[in-house]
């Protein structure tokens, strides 16, 4: 439902007037806009206050020192000078934002509590069955391309610039080089930079994106999550995807360090591959409670450290999370789970970049 209509005193006087959004049009200069809230322009105004009394305090400051008075003081007339400055331009930056600042009378929001038990969406149990009836009744939308599954890559980066204009110029070339990937083996490919879920913000942040790509593109056969910063070496490689008709999960790592050593290294969720089917929604489902940004997420981090291998103490992280739930719930998981390691589906530059020759002569001689 709607808000209720701010009312407004009719202009004549007879008091008989009825509610309304919008002033008469004899009424004065914004007659076409509707009424912000309250709580919006009383913040407003308040910062317009702000910003007269600071430009005043500046005047002052500037008289102050071509006047020369106070010398001895300069330092630290310097130091209230730059403060000054800084808050006028954080509070002109905040009215000029396409984003308002937070309405007094609107709620404020809360981090979640170490005991409530998050959760990406409403369960659901029979995605497998609803998404056959999907792909009966939209045949046009095949699971299967030629003879292929239908795949679609998945990236994303935060919707703010980088720090540094560099890093956006490097985000431009990686998603060049993803793009060139796809389209030459005929993959779809989505460039997400919105955050879909407030509490899972950072590395967490991939989980909700897979999951509603999931439901909304039952055609879609595998998701394959790449980070954004990580690039195609090899244009030409195809997944072999034959390898992996009866799992479910396919992530680079090292059975070794993973069932032996109980490395937090053991496998990399900066490129893995998820079918689109209800093994992975409950694998979702059970990766997701640790990254809920605050108290919940400090507290995984403490346990991760302690079971993992040569893990820094630091909040919880995907790849981490992962591990330790293959590794906890062994029977529940591994069964579907395949880890590759005879090629590099993800792999650090610095153990790649001095055997690309080797690489190119063994796969692709010429």
């Amino acid at each position: 439902m709607g808000s209720p209509a701010h009312k407004r005193p009719s202009g004549s006087g007879g008091g008989g007037g009825l509610p309304t959004s919008t002033a008469p049009n004899g009424g004065g200069g914004r007659g076409g806009r509707g009424v912000l809230p309250r709580g919006r322009q009383m913040q407003k105004t308040f910062n317009n206050i702000k910003i007269t009394i600071l430009c005043g305090f500046v005047t002052i400051l500037v008289l102050r020192g071509t006047i020369g008075v106070g010398n001895l003081g300069s330092s630290s007339a310097d130091a209230v000078n730059q403060n000054i400055i800084e808050e006028t331009n954080r509070i002109l930056a905040e009215i000029r934002s396409d984003s308002d600042p937070t309405d007094l009378d609107s709620p404020q929001e809360t981090e979640m509590s170490t005991n409530e038990t998050y959760a990406l969406g409403p369960k659901i149990t029979d995605w497998d069955s609803q998404r056959k009836v999907w792909l009966d009744k939209n045949p046009e939308f095949p699971s299967t391309v030629n003879g292929k599954a239908r795949i679609l890559l998945l990236t994303g980066s935060p919707p703010k610039p980088c720090d540094n204009p560099i890093g956006d110029h490097y985000l431009l070339k990686s998603v060049k080089n993803k793009i060139d990937y796809c389209r030459l083996h005929g993959i779809e490919i989505v460039y997400n930079m919105a955050h879909l879920d407030k509490e899972l913000a950072g590395y967490w942040a991939k989980l909700p994106m897979i999951r509603r790509l999931m439901l909304s593109h039952p055609e879609v056969e595998w998701i394959w999550w790449m980070d954004s910063d990580a690039l195609f070496t090899d244009i030409l490689f195809q997944i072999p995807l034959v390898r992996y008709e009866k799992h479910n999960l396919v992530i680079h790592g090292y059975p070794d360090l993973l069932f032996d050593q109980k490395s937090w290294i053991a496998l990399n969720t900066g490129s893995f591959l998820l079918r689109n089917c209800q093994w992975s929604l409950d694998l979702l489902d059970a990766w997701a409670p640790m990254g809920p940004k605050g108290p919940i997420r400090d507290e995984a981090g403490k346990v991760l450290t302690a079971y993992l291998k040569g893990r820094p103490a630091f909040e919880a992280d995907d790849q981490s999370a992962l591990i330790y739930l293959l590794l906890s719930q062994k029977d529940t998981w591994m069964e579907k789970v395949f880890v590759e390691n005879q090629y590099y589906l993800h792999g650090f530059w610095e153990g790649l970049v001095d055997r690309y020759e080797e690489m190119v002569e063994k796969y692709h001689p010429g």
